[in-house]
C-alpha cells in the first residue's frame, strides 16, 4: 500500500517521517555481515511484490509481505522497507519522495511490530509446522492490518469525514490481499523452520 504525494498534510509528513527516522536508526544499529544477505534478499522480494499494485483513489493495495519480514528481521525492517520504497519511488514514481517517510512507516511500524510480538514462539527450539504455520499467519494479518489502519489514520488526519468513503474503501481492498498474503507467509514461515531453525533467533 502506497500513499501518493500531495495527499498528506505538512505535519503529518513530518511527525510521519521524524518517527521513520528513529527506525531506521535503530535498525542500522543492527545491521552486521550475518544480518546484511537476508535484508538485501528481502529488500528485493519487497522492492518486487510492490512493483505489481493496483491503484485505488489516492493510494495503492499490492502484496506486502511485511509480517515475513518482520519475523526474519525486526527492526531491520525500517531500512530493509525504505530502500525498496525509495527504488520504487526512483524508478516507478511509486508514492513519491516526500511521503517516504508516512510509507516507510505505515509498512514497517507493523513489521517490526510482529517480530517483536512473534519471534519469541519461534526460538529456542524446532517448532512443529502447524506452528510454524499459525505464526506466519499471525505475523501476516499483525502485517496487513496494522498497515491499514496506520493508513486509515494518515488519511484520517489529512482529510477527515471528506475521505471517509476512500478510508472504507482501502479497507475493504485489503482484504483480499490480507488473505493471500496470509497464505504466502504462513507457507514461506513453514518452508524457513523446517530448512533453517535458526533462521528466527538472529538478534535483530
Amino acid at each position: 500500500m502506497h500513499i501518493a504525494e500531495g495527499v498528506l498534510t505538512a505535519p503529518t509528513l513530518i511527525a510521519t517521517a521524524s518517527f521513520t527516522a528513529i527506525g531506521l536508526a535503530i535498525g542500522l544499529r543492527r545491521l552486521t555481515p550475518q544480518t546484511l544477505p537476508t535484508a538485501a534478499l528481502f529488500a528485493a522480494v519487497f522492492f518486487l511484490v510492490g512493483t505489481i499494485h493496483i491503484p485505488i483513489g489516492v493510494g495503492s493495495v499490492h502484496l506486502i509481505l511485511n509480517g515475513l519480514i518482520g519475523l526474519l528481521l525486526g527492526w531491520l525492517a525500517f531500512p530493509v522497507i525504505f530502500v525498496a520504497l525509495a527504488l520504487q519511488a526512483l524508478l516507478f514514481s511509486f508514492g513519491g519522495f516526500t511521503a517516504i517517510g508516512a510509507n516507510t512507516l505505515l509498512m514497517a511500524l507493523p513489521a517490526m511490530v510482529a517480530g517483536l510480538i512473534l519471534r519469541p514462539f519461534l526460538q529456542g527450539h524446532t517448532a512443529s509446522q502447524r506452528r510454524l504455520l499459525t505464526v506466519g499467519a499471525l505475523a501476516a494479518t499483525i502485517g496487513i492490518f496494522g498497515t491499514t489502519l496506520l493508513a486509515a489514520i494518515m488519511l484520517w488526519s489529512t482529510g477527515g469525514e471528506a475521505l471517509l468513503g476512500l478510508v472504507t474503501l482501502l479497507v475493504a481492498a485489503q482484504i483480499p490481499v490480507w488473505i493471500i498474503d496470509t497464505i504466502v507467509t504462513a507457507l514461506a514461515v513453514g518452508m524457513l523452520g523446517r530448512a533453517r531453525p535458526t533462521v528466527f533467533s538472529t538478534n535483530a
